[in-house]
């Protein structure tokens, strides 16, 4: 048998209960009209039967010799006019003095009086000599008070029925009304709810939200999606790339916007992050997809670092060989103290640089990172100098490991060299750790970026050269950045003897926060 879909379930419940409620509203209201009609029947019957039982002409009427004679043509006259069933006028033994049909004049009165006769006006239900009918009794007194007859007022109860049964067909009517109208109603409903949930059954909706979860969670991809301007699903995997377990808490620049976004690399919470972004024909919305480039961004920084190294073995290479056609030629000509002094010349100059560096630099991973970045340097006719204030020790591990040392230290000086001035070029770096701090200043002869530039790629990465994020570089500083926070420490850039950017941590993450410059330009 085939399961009815959820749109076709709902409105067959809910077509059910407005039935149901059609139904029992219906009936309600043929009950609420025969009790109105009960209830007016009453009220009629008293007020007629007080009103003569009241009148000084009944009470004369009902002692004179002949009261049948003066009586009965008024309360014809009277049953006529209010439509009443019957007016009967009786004396204290219940014989009656007026009747609807003459010929029950005379005789018992069918009913109740023993209230009346104590002078309290009744109401009851009694079948009489025209059937059970909803009759009043109200006393007749004399002048001085005295009970001298009963007025009984009445009218049957199959005139009541016909009065109510007349309403039938305009509470049938109303209800028929109401239930055609709901039916439409729910008939759009059912239209709506079938365009949304595509006909599915609830199994299948079912189904289809438990392998919509198992994806959204198993998936080794991040997804956001974003409506409004406001996250309204961010699965396991993008919670834990941008480092939250809040929703409403990821990057701004993620939410601000539905444009279209092509592999954008962002550094944030200390990982180098693929970002696309596709919009939602026809909404404010966009679904964001994230992938972690951590691993492939560290991987591609060392083999451009390989690569520039390996350009300068090649070029000293090439200038060694040179060196070495001219010492052999100076051999030949007999002139061994000059080539014994070319031949040593260049070797005291690197020998001092390795002393120089190895003095200042214990661990050796920097210090291999310092020499390797020299030989760049210089390959780029860049002058990098070691100042002279530079003091590492091993203690300074415990602070920043030695790849955080390499990324924070590297990626400052490569900035460094991307920027200097070309009519100008020297970088200078110092470099101070030990088991307090560590400090870390990269001044360069470029000109700096403005605040607004070096707070932007402090956050997401961003840079000056051709290309920016869709070229995958601007990375730098904002990995430095990223490895700052962590630490608790402070970056700056200022604008003093050259473009100057300084990094300070403390063990503990004890660092202050820095103030912002006020003049100046910066990087």
């Amino acid at each position: 048998m085939r399961v009815r879909s959820l749109a076709g379930q709902a409105v067959a419940l809910q077509v059910a209960v407005v039935i149901a409620i059609v139904v029992v509203g219906s009936l309600l209201a043929v009950v609420d009209a025969r009790a109105d009609a009960n209830r007016a029947a009453r009220e009629q019957v008293t007020a007629v039967a007080v009103s003569i039982a009241d009148a000084p002409s009944t009470a004369a009427a009902v002692t004179s010799p002949d009261p049948t004679t003066q009586l009965q043509p008024v309360t014809e006259q009277i049953r006529l006019a209010t439509g009443i069933a019957f007016i009967t006028i009786m004396n204290t033994r219940g014989i009656r003095y007026t009747h609807t049909d003459p010929r029950f004049i005379g005789g018992h009165y069918l009913g109740t009086i023993e209230p009346a006769l104590r002078g309290q006006t009744f109401t009851e239900i009694y079948t009489g000599t025209l059937g059970p009918s909803v009759r009043t009794i109200a006393p007749v007194r004399a002048g001085d008070g005295t009970v001298v007859g009963a007025v009984a007022a009445g009218i049957t109860q199959s005139t009541l029925t016909e009065d109510w049964v007349r309403q039938l067909p305009l509470i049938g009517a109303i209800g028929g009304a109401a239930l055609v109208i709901a039916l439409v109603g729910l008939w759009a409903i059912r239209r709506r709810l079938l365009r949304h949930t595509g006909g599915l059954t609830p199994t299948e909706l079912r189904v289809m939200y438990d392998h919509h979860d198992a994806v959204l969670h198993a998936v080794r991809e991040g997804l956001v999606v974003v409506d409004s301007s406001r996250p309204v699903l961010v699965n396991d995997e993008a919670r834990r790339l941008l480092g939250t377990e809040e929703p409403h808490r990821i990057p701004e620049f993620m939410t601000s916007g539905t444009e279209p976004l092509r592999d954008v690399l962002v550094a944030e919470g200390g990982r180098v992050l693929m970002v696309n972004r596709s919009p939602v024909p026809d909404r404010d919305a966009a679904v964001i997809t994230i992938r972690d480039r951590t691993e492939v961004a560290e991987a591609m920084g060392e083999l451009d670092s390989m690569t520039r190294f390996a350009e300068a073995l090649r070029s000293q290479a090439h200038e060694s060989a040179n060196r070495l056609h001219t010492i052999v030629a100076l051999i030949e000509m007999g002139r061994s103290a000059d080539a014994v002094r070319m031949a040593t010349e260049n070797l005291e100059l690197s020998q001092k640089l390795v002393d120089r560096v190895g003095d200042a630099v214990v661990e050796p991973t920097l210090a291999a990172l310092l020499l390797g970045k020299t030989a760049q340097a210089a390959e780029r006719g860049v002058e990098l100098t070691l100042t002279e204030d530079s003091m590492v020790d091993d203690h300074a591990t415990q602070i920043l490991s030695a790849g955080e040392m390499i990324t924070v230290v590297g990626n400052l000086i490569d900035n460094a060299l991307d920027a200097v001035e070309p009519s100008d070029p020297w970088v200078e770096v110092t470099v101070i750790g030990d088991a307090a701090h560590v400090h870390l200043v990269v001044a360069d002869s470029g000109p700096g970026m403005t605040p607004a530039e070096f707070a932007r790629a402090r956050r997401r990465g961003y840079s000056t050269k051709a290309g920016g994020d869709t070229a995958g570089r601007g990375l730098g500083l904002a990995l430095v950045a990223q490895v700052v926070h962590l630490h608790g420490g402070t970056i700056r850039a200022e604008n003093t003897y050259g473009s100057v950017i300084s990094v300070e941590i403390t063990a503990g993450g004890q660092a202050s926060t820095p103030t912002e410059p006020n003049a100046g330009r910066f990087r």
